[in-house]
């Protein structure tokens, strides 16, 4: 790194401090000609997109008084306009909430009623409400402003992700990044996941959720390429792999799913040797899942667990995945794990307890002032889990999914899985539904690549699994009900 570059990274920290905008600017500075954002409008290079940024911010300030503390909410897909709003609103100091694409029209109008910001920045096939300054993601327009920069924010403004909404209203999770919380991860991308600065990332999952935005942070540190398409297509995924020679593919399991689906003759047309990571999460990858794609793909799948409020806490490589199945492996560097049980004390290896966490990315607390629950400074996930005796972690299910029947506790995922592994089974969920005699009895619902009856499946699993553990009834549906990051809807199958 030259002096030029060293005097140009630190006038971007004096300006934006550790910040969204800081992260853009210093790529630019470090790699100025080199891809920033392949999508489906072409290409642009870290320069351009910096300097485009800069215009921006400046037509924001100037013409829509967008200040420190203000409140820009970005309701876009994933192309050059969601990146965009965010670096320029970050330079201005705004705080940025993302928004679900995916949401209802109704569930939308009471988002940004509840949060009311400043601007909404929005993709053309969402409307904005009336009594709200709004512009179109294409910022094109902007970039040709004469208005002088926006000034400099006296501290970084706050990132917003809104949780799944999978047991309730979405909860509002702000957090300022900052380099020492995302030390860890990236030098944990680094190790386990063999990251490359440089090489193509392909982002499937959407930018608004933590996965997708969390992995573009580190596209950005990196100086990577990043590849982005609005929705996501199995074969196009591939397409993009064998045009752009990518080097990691961030996706959630319902996509490494799709993409074995295509099946060995169209998997074939396209060369995939580049790839040397695929990172899956945000839901539950599961064993067969893993074991399915890393026989088709080789060694190249990771799993990295973590939520909204936590950040990514553990990663699994490939090793990890066949060594013990259904683990997501051991936390990153900066992070710690520990199980508790419901009095907040340790419980013992191979036993199941709450999962608590403690890293860099730990957010602070809900915009309404609640909060996950702490003990000592450790955060809960709300999952429960338990660890082996080399440390790996396991997850078990959601604390709320636990289904106690008859008086035994049983946890969803080891049913899942035991029914994912016949083979006329694609995916599978398992819940409890109310019983006059045991309280709770076990239902699942699963989709089928082959024809099979329930009470095959039901054999299937008491072949292999407790009495107490095997489903009362099978529902075969077309399609599992999901939110827009691939996490089932179990919410709706009650």
């Amino acid at each position: 790194m030259h002096p030029g570059q060293l005097i140009g990274i630190e006038r971007a920290l004096r300006q934006w401090g550790q910040s969204m905008a800081a992260l853009g600017a210093i790529a630019a500075v470090r790699y100025p000609e080199r891809a920033a954002v392949i999508d489906d409008d072409g290409s642009t290079t870290y320069a351009e997109l910096d300097r485009r940024c800069e215009r921006i911010a400046a037509e924001l300030h100037a013409s829509y008084g967008i200040v420190a503390g203000s409140k820009v909410a970005v309701l876009c897909r994933n192309h050059r306009g969601f990146l965009e709003a965010t670096l320029a609103a970050s330079r201005v100091g705004a705080d940025v909430l993302f928004v679900n694409t995916e949401f209802a029209a109704p569930q939308l109008e009471a988002v940004l009623e509840r949060h009311r910001p400043d601007l909404l920045v929005h993709d053309a096939e969402f409307t904005a409400p009336a009594d709200l300054p709004a512009l179109l993601s294409d910022l094109s327009p902007l970039v040709s402003s004469t208005a002088p920069p926006a000034p400099a924010p006296s501290s970084p403004g706050h990132i917003t992700i809104l949780t799944s909404g999978t047991t309730g209203t979405p909860k509002a999770a702000p957090r300022v990044p900052t380099a020492l919380g995302l030390a860890g991860l990236t030098a944990s991308a680094l190790r386990r996941f063999g990251l490359r600065s440089g090489e193509p990332m392909l982002i499937c999952p959407p930018l608004f959720h933590g996965l997708g935005l969390l992995t573009s942070m580190m596209a950005l540190f990196f100086g990577s390429p990043l590849v982005l398409t609005r929705r996501f297509d199995a074969a196009e995924v591939l397409r993009r792999v064998d045009e752009y020679r990518i080097g990691s593919i961030v996706a959630v399991p319902v996509m490494l799913r799709r993409l074995l689906e295509l099946g060995p003759a169209e998997l074939a047309q396209y060369d995939v040797r580049s790839v040397r990571a695929v990172i899956s999460g945000a839901s539950a990858l599961g064993a067969p899942l893993a074991e399915q794609f890393i026989a088709q793909f080789g060694p190249v799948l990771c799993d990295a667990y973590g939520s909204s409020e936590v950040g990514i806490a553990t990663i699994a490589n490939s090793a990890d995945l066949l060594a013990a199945p259904g683990t997501v492996g051991r936390p990153c560097l900066g992070s710690s794990v520990r199980i508790l049980d419901d009095h907040g004390q340790p419980v013992g290896v191979g036993a199941t307890g709450r999962i608590f966490v403690s890293s860099g990315l730990v957010f602070g607390g809900y915009s309404d002032g609640s909060n996950k629950s702490v003990i000592g400074r450790r955060m809960s996930t709300g999952d429960l889990g338990h660890l082996d005796r080399a440390r790996r972690l396991f997850v078990d299910g959601r604390e709320d999914d636990m289904i106690v029947s008859g008086g035994e506790n049983v946890y969803p995922i080891e049913v899942e899985d035991c029914l994912t592994r016949h083979p006329a089974v694609a995916e599978a969920v398992v819940i409890g539904v109310p019983d006059a005699e045991f309280g709770q009895r076990l239902a699942a619902y699963v989709v089928l690549r082959s024809e099979v009856t329930e009470d095959e499946l039901i054999a299937h699993v008491r072949a292999s699994l407790a009495r107490y553990k095997t489903p009362r009834e099978v529902v075969i549906l077309d399609a599992l009900p999901r939110n827009a990051t691939g996490k089932v809807l179990r919410n709706k199958l009650r």
